[in-house]
């Protein structure tokens, strides 16, 4: 690494740092006070309060990093522009593409650690946040003889609906369980018990009642009831069920902006569920494709950052920080139009997930060429 490099990118850590301090301030800060009914109605005591601020944080944190990135260089270049550093830089041969590898390491840095938080800590946080938030709230009555309404999944790919009361994944204890699905020949079949359990591998109800259709169209007929029913042919697992009961919820398919749903479980249910309906296939595709390109924003914003503050002439130090505001709130409108696109088909998914960063990008380039 050559001098400059080490220059340049010590300038670039000051505000960079600067940034993340201030957001950690502010976001605490605002998190507190708009929280404290939550925190009284849960009962949580004051590590409790900053543990669910910790665990909050990687959600808000991903959704702001590129635009940290972007203002810390905004900043940083206003300054080298100046004070004609980077012009006596250029004087002595230097392009301006090799001025700026250490912001692009630093872009490839940011889009590494994106991917990491979105990927694994969101979601691990997420079910922090829940645990603690149930720490100390002890509910009134036992859920398994508390009926809360009928909750369900659709198995797809074995064609098979489970319908049921209450659910324990830790212990696999089903309240009150219906399954249904379809034989080879096009009849139906329904198991309806009392509770079931997954043991040893094996779906087991108990004091289950069995019904089947005559034929295709017929209607479902009493046909026998036994105490103990083992079903060795149904093959939903705990994550299973968890994956099908997530993606059960259309508003989930649909809720481009969430960030709860990792790149293994949607690949997961897409291999699992090639019969999905257009509408879900197209927002899921999106949502797969868009967590693929959304830490890559750090990069593009780095592309974007370089030709507006590189710019020679003496500005004001504020210029970073309008330019940031702007070319983030533009990127904001674009992605989300995009992806609003990509949801009701209008694009392909991959497109409309990567149409953002092409645009940004591009445009970047083109006018860091012009930059003199």
């Amino acid at each position: 690494m050559r001098l400059h490099d080490r220059y340049l990118l010590r300038e670039l850590m000051t505000p960079l740092l600067f940034c993340l301090g201030g957001f950690l301030i502010f976001y605490v800060s605002i998190f507190s006070f708009t929280h404290v009914g939550l925190f009284q109605e849960e009962k949580l005591s004051v590590p409790d309060i900053l543990a669910y601020c910790a665990a909050s944080l990687p959600g808000v944190l991903v959704l702001t990093l590129p635009i940290l990135l972007l203002l810390a260089l905004l900043y940083a270049l206003t300054q080298h522009a100046r004070h004609n550093e980077i012009t006596a830089l250029r004087a002595t041969g230097i392009s301006l593409w090799r001025l700026c590898v250490p912001y692009f390491a630093v872009g490839l840095l940011f889009t590494v650690i994106y991917f990491a938080l979105n990927e694994f800590a969101v979601p691990a946080c997420d079910r922090w946040a829940d645990q603690i938030l149930e720490r100390h709230v002890q509910k009134e009555n036992n859920p398994k003889n508390t009926p809360q309404g009928t909750k369900s999944f659709s198995n797809a790919r074995a064609h098979r609906l489970w319908q049921f009361v209450d659910y324990d994944a830790q212990t696999t204890w089903m309240q009150n369980p219906t399954v249904t699905w379809t034989v080879p020949d096009g009849s139906w079949c329904a198991i309806r018990a009392e509770h079931a359990v997954l043991t040893n591998g094996v779906w087991t109800f108990y004091d289950a009642h069995l019904f089947k259709t005559s034929g295709p169209h017929s209607d479902l007929e009493p046909a026998g009831i036994t105490n103990c029913l083992a079903m060795p042919g149904f093959d939903e697992t705990p994550e299973r069920i968890r994956l099908l009961r997530k993606f059960g919820d259309t508003q989930t398919l649909h809720a481009s902006g969430t960030a709860d749903i990792p790149l293994a479980d949607l690949w997961e249910f897409l291999r699992n569920n090639p019969g999905l309906g257009p509408g879900d296939a197209h927002a899921l595709q999106t949502k797969f494709f868009g967590r693929l390109a959304s830490p890559w924003e750090c990069f593009v914003v780095v592309l974007v950052a370089i030709p507006f503050g590189a710019q020679t002439g003496r500005r004001n130090l504020f210029f970073g920080v309008a330019g940031s505001i702007f070319i983030g709130f533009a990127y904001i409108i674009l992605q989300k139009v995009s992806l609003a696109f990509g949801m009701n088909g209008q694009l392909p998914g991959w497109l409309a997930a990567w149409l953002p960063n092409l645009v940004f990008a591009v445009t970047g380039i083109l006018l860091a060429l012009r930059a003199r």
